[in-house]
């Protein structure tokens, strides 16, 4: 939710948002989230997986108060449907957009994105990538909380085509008494670099689009706090967001 209003106010001065819309919004935490930090906010959630939704009624909505379950739309349906309101804000999180695989399939979607923003409305994504992110066969294990309610994430990456980069993620669990969920989630994606969103971007008819990289330096009193950037580090492994405007 920050990092939304930064990006929003950094393109419209001090003009606070109200509404969002969540793209590829599965369980709409997002959305959640979005309309209890502040009793004028809007939120609008666009799905295709009707399982999915239903479990974030089950599971998020319902732990809401019913005023701000009233602020909270949902959408079974494609994410390239034009609709109304349009928002203010865009999300499109979690790398999901990289389901489209050619530049056709995504300067459509981006096109009827940006058709879904008031002016000055932004959109914003995640991206991945640097050399670790292309290891065939590379499995990273986090212990996410020890004991008896603790369990083990798994994060494998399967596969990478370097001819139409194509690849292949997977998320397996492994709990404290020994059972496991193996490849529970699976992804497979077009992996997009920042310069090839970016032009889709701009073709798209966006007016401009920002990197942010966040401050990983422990020292600094801007630790951990997200900043436009025109160059960065080569590392390994990144992450960063990708915000166009309007």
């Amino acid at each position: 939710m920050e990092f939304f209003q930064q990006a929003y106010r950094e393109a419209n001065g001090r003009k606070k948002p109200t509404s969002l819309r969540e793209d590829f919004c599965g369980t709409f935490a997002v959305c959640c989230e979005w309309v209890k930090s502040d009793k004028a906010r809007q939120a609008l959630g666009v799905d295709l997986c009707g399982e999915t939704l239903q479990w974030g009624r089950e599971n998020n909505l319902s732990k809401l108060q019913s005023e701000e379950q009233k602020r909270i739309k949902l959408l079974e349906q494609d994410v390239r449907k034009r609709n109304r309101p349009m928002v203010d804000i865009l999300a499109a999180q979690n790398f999901s957009f990289w389901l489209f695989k050619t530049r056709p399939q995504l300067l459509e979607y981006f096109k009827i994105a940006r058709s879904n923003l008031k002016a000055g409305g932004v959109m914003v994504m995640d991206m991945m990538g640097g050399g670790d992110c292309y290891t065939e066969e590379s499995i990273d294990k986090r212990t996410i909380k020890k004991g008896k309610r603790g369990f083990q994430y798994w994060w494998e990456q399967a596969s990478f085509n370097p001819v139409n980069a194509d690849a292949s993620f997977y998320i397996s669990f492994k709990f404290a008494d020994g059972s496991k969920l193996k490849r529970a989630f699976e992804y497979h994606w077009r992996f997009w670099t920042i310069p090839e969103v970016r032009e889709l971007l701009e073709e798209a008819g966006f007016s401009e689009s920002h990197v942010y990289w966040e401050n990983d330096d422990e020292d600094s009193d801007d630790y951990g706090t997200w900043a436009r950037g025109t160059d960065a580090p080569s590392n390994p492994s990144w992450i960063c967001y990708v915000v166009a405007i309007k």
